[in-house]
């Protein structure tokens, strides 16, 4: 007897599985299907973002190649098309390259103009790294022109810790305080740019240059320093076909880095 009652017991076990299966089961599928759809978007993504970033690769490497061989006009145009680009990155380096083109024509207005492209290439970068070169370039920029309460305010946001340009942002602030004028606070900020660890060799040597000139009464010779550091921060990296390294698109090999 007590088997007869054991097999009834695991036949209704055996049917309430089946009910509760059948009842689960579009459940389980709706949310295999749901991951499925979350996946295939990911997938879709990564591979719209691989072929944005090729494609601005490719037009930014050609851009390097043409102002190379002196067709500027070229350069712009290419460099306008990666301005347009989806990917952050080259967009913001190419609105620097035209930024830097509108300074070399040395008008007040093409000044203007650059620093309001380095002012969106600052928007668009995806990191500082790219995004405070930028900032430090339209410093630079207006250095003597503006006034210092202006340049002041571009350039101190950059000199808090962790910014990678900081000790270039601190030297052009020494620069635009000799220039207003204020040999002494300069003179504090030379100071500080010639004992930071992380200072490279060629910013030490501006800083105790400049630090000679003003203690030979000779600062009035700065402003000529002061107009070939524009070119600072130092140029991005750049590898084989110009790609900046760190930027070259997933499955091409990265350049190598300076030993």
């Amino acid at each position: 007897m007590s088997d007869l009652f054991e097999e009834v017991e695991e036949q209704l076990r055996s049917d309430r599985y089946r009910t509760l299966a059948r009842k689960g089961a579009p459940w389980v599928l709706a949310a295999a299907a749901a991951a499925l759809l979350a996946a295939l978007a990911v997938w879709g993504w990564q591979a719209y973002n691989l072929q944005v970033t090729d494609k601005a690769s490719e037009q930014y490497s050609a851009a390097v190649t043409a102002q190379a061989q002196g067709d500027q006009a070229r350069a712009a145009q290419l460099w306008g098309e990666v301005a347009k680009s989806p990917s952050k990155a080259y967009k913001s380096l190419a609105l620097m390259q035209l930024g830097a083109a509108k300074l070399a024509d040395g008008k007040p207005e093409d000044t203007k103009a650059a620093v309001a492209l380095f002012d969106q290439a600052a928007s668009a970068a995806p990191a500082d790294l790219i995004g405070d070169a930028a900032r430090l370039k339209s410093a630079f920029a207006i250095l003597d022109t503006a006034p210092f309460a202006e340049v002041e305010g571009r350039l101190s946001p950059l000199m808090k810790d962790g910014h990678p340009y900081r000790v270039q942002a601190r030297e052009a602030l020494a620069f635009a305080k000799l220039m207003k004028g204020d040999a002494a606070g300069a003179r504090k900020d030379f100071v500080v740019v010639s004992l930071l660890p992380d200072a490279p060799e060629s910013a030490r040597q501006r800083a105790k240059a400049a630090m000679d000139l003003i203690d030979t009464g000779s600062a009035n010779a700065v402003p000529a320093a002061v107009k070939a550091a524009q070119n600072l921060p130092p140029p991005m990296l750049v590898g084989p076909g110009g790609i900046p390294i760190g930027l070259a698109p997933q499955g091409q090999p990265q350049a190598p880095g300076p030993q």
